[in-house]
């Protein structure tokens, strides 16, 4: 369950990036949405111990939630760049 709760978390934050940064774009809100999801269930599984699979903790969901926006933040400034 704990899974499950991460990977919606972290898309949940990659499509409200995209609403925040205004992106028109198709592939910019699924690219902001795997960025969320990789981002939030790394982060969530590496401060969990491991435990990711039963019940999650308040704490493993703020540190998740930190690591999705953070790698969300990354690639839309790689992004820009990339751009330029």
């Amino acid at each position: 369950m704990g899974l499950i709760i991460l990977i919606v978390a972290g898309a949940l934050l990659g499509w409200l990036a995209t609403i925040f940064l205004r992106l028109e774009d198709g592939r910019s809100v699924v690219r902001n949405i795997l960025a969320g999801t990789i981002g939030s269930v790394v982060v969530g599984v590496a401060t969990s111990g491991g435990m990711f699979l039963g019940s999650i903790q308040g704490i493993t969901l703020l540190w998740a939630t930190l690591g999705a926006v953070v790698l969300i933040t990354a690639y839309n400034l790689f992004r820009q760049k990339a751009l330029r």
